[in-house]
């Protein structure tokens, strides 16, 4: 089980790595607001502030995953640790998934790739 959850683990921290690249820095190219259903150049500059807090979001929940990845084979207080931080992690990122399932039909299909992913990663840590 702990190979599963680390390899789960590894896909959701890119995802969240890759959902921080976009929102952060690449937010205001049309192919990247497009993808996140925003209208126009206009609109996508109106909401960059938000995209780029949330973009930091994701970073910080992936840093936090990653970490608990390198810690969580020890046996000893670091796997504990590392253990913690895997639980937290995925359980938020899953959290987040689906609550972006329920905010709209054109959301259904990130939020549960990144629900997925997450809660995959959450059962398999509690497993091993």
């Amino acid at each position: 089980m702990l190979v599963l959850a680390m390899i789960f683990g590894v896909i959701a921290v890119l995802f969240h790595v890759m959902a921080f690249v976009l929102e952060s820095l690449f937010w205001t190219r049309p192919v990247v607001f497009a993808r996140f259903g925003v209208a126009s150049r206009s609109d996508a500059d109106i909401t960059r502030p938000m995209a780029y807090n949330q973009g930091f979001y994701n970073l910080g929940l992936a840093i936090g995953v990653a970490v608990g990845l390198v810690l969580l084979p020890q046996v000893d207080t670091a796997g504990v640790v590392g253990r913690t931080l895997v639980v937290f992690g995925t359980a938020c990122m899953a959290l987040a998934g689906a609550v972006l399932v329920g905010t709209g039909r054109k959301y259904r299909r990130a939020g549960s790739i990144q629900f997925g992913i997450s809660a995959l990663a959450l059962a398999f840590t509690l497993l091993a």
